[in-house]
Formats: C-alpha cells, structure tokens, sequence
C-alpha cells in the first residue's frame, strides 16, 4: 500500500493540522507563564469525550471572562466554574472540570508558585515532567497530558510526549507507523515528517493532523467519508472483504 504522497500530505496539513493554540491566539511559542497556562486550561478542556467545538467555545468563555490564570480560577470559586463551564455548553462534565481546574490551580501555585516554566525546570525528564503535570489534580491523565505537551515541543526541552490511541489508530491505518508502543510510534511518526516534510508546517502540526483524522473518521469508521481513503489500511480491506 502506498504511503502518503506530498500532496495528500500537504491536503492533510491544509485541512486538519491547524495548531490549537494558533486557532485559540494563544502564544505558546513565547514561553511565558501567562500562555502556557492559558494552554493548559485549554486542554484539560479538550482532554474530555466531549466534542471539540464544545471545549472550544468554552475556552472562549474563559476568556471573554478575564478567568485564565491559576489565581482567577480560584478567585471564581467553585459555582462561578460551573456557570462558565455551563455557558460553553460543558454541561455534562462541569462539576467534575471545577473542581479538577480547582485543584489544578492550588497545586500549581502551592507547588511551583503558579509557574508553569519552574515546573518543567524542576522535571528531571519527559517522563518525570508528564508525572508532574499529571499530579497537578485528579483526572488529568495521559490524553489531556499529551495535548498540553504536544504544542510545546519547541518550547520545553523535556517535552516529548508520546502517542494517544486515536493518533496510533490514524497513523497506523495510514501505513506510517508500525509499533503500537506509544513511545516507539512517536518516534516513527517523527521519522515519517523527517523524510517527508512539508514548507510551511512543522511535526506539531503533522501530529495535530493525525489526531484529527483519528478523531473525526477513523474513530468513527468513517472511511467512505475520508479523502484519504486511498491510503487507509483499513478502508482497502473493507474494499476486499466486500468483493
């Protein structure tokens, strides 16, 4: 089966791998405290079940708010999160978000003065800084990890996160990864982009894209709908099993 060509890679790029933190004008990329925790709110937001325009147009809530730092979070108090969590359409899982976005701001402040950067400066490696991460507050576990790291990349040394499920799933159906060892596959990924990269994206961008098409149609079986079908492992044998 043949890998992806550069213009279906390019198509891909175009379509799906556009940075969260491009899409929500949050600027990891200068490193400083303020937007990295903006990041994090965002992805603790986007690591629910719940659908991606909802984590979005809540995130936006926060921000129409003025509530995006550790100390706003608590100053909002648990009923003030419910009801911007609520506005956003993040009904489902409100009480469970305040309180973990609670929990995550006392422990960033109590632990690392509210400072993101002294976090990963105190990490004595990727894994020990995605522990740290995920010791901040229960239910911030490896998906919502793996978000928040992913777009930092180029900004902390240590972050190296591995793959999630549907990134492995995606990659996997598209013939660029063999491994299902999630730290095996990252670096498979890695050396797919390495050969095969695209002017005017980097590997966060090619990540994000694979997340998405695992999200949107590969998680969903969506292979009919998907214009990379002519790629996808599992697409051709449906073909074949039906012939």
């Amino acid at each position: 089966m043949p890998l992806l060509d550069y213009n279906s890679l390019r198509e891909m790029l175009e379509k799906l791998g556009e940075r969260y933190t491009k899409m929500l004008e949050i600027d990891v990329d200068s490193g400083k405290d303020e937007e990295l925790f903006k990041w994090l709110l965002a992805s603790i937001l986007y690591g629910s079940f719940l659908p991606e325009k909802i984590a979005t147009r809540t995130y936006l809530e926060f921000r129409k708010r003025g509530v995006l730092t550790p100390q706003a979070i608590l100053n909002a108090g648990w009923e003030g999160l419910v009801e911007i969590l609520d506005s956003g359409g993040y009904v489902r899982l409100d009480f469970k978000t305040a309180y973990k976005l609670s929990e995550v701001s006392k422990n960033l402040i109590k632990w690392y003065d509210g400072s993101l950067n002294k976090l990963h400066e105190k990490a004595q490696d990727s894994l020990d800084l995605e522990n740290r991460i995920k010791a901040l507050g229960k239910g911030v576990g490896h998906v919502t990890t793996c978000i928040f790291l992913r777009e930092l990349r180029e900004v902390w040394p240590k972050a190296d996160p591995s793959l999630t499920k549907l990134e492995i799933l995606a990659a996997s159906n598209l013939g660029l990864i063999s491994s299902k060892d999630p730290r095996q596959a990252v670096q498979e990924l890695r050396n797919f982009w390495e050969r095969n990269k695209v002017p005017g994206f980097n590997f966060i961008s090619f990540e994000t894209a694979i997340l998405r098409l695992g999200k949107d149609y590969c998680k969903k079986s969506l292979c009919k709908n998907c214009f990379l079908s002519q790629y996808c492992v599992t697409s051709r044998q449906q073909y074949f099993h039906k012939k």
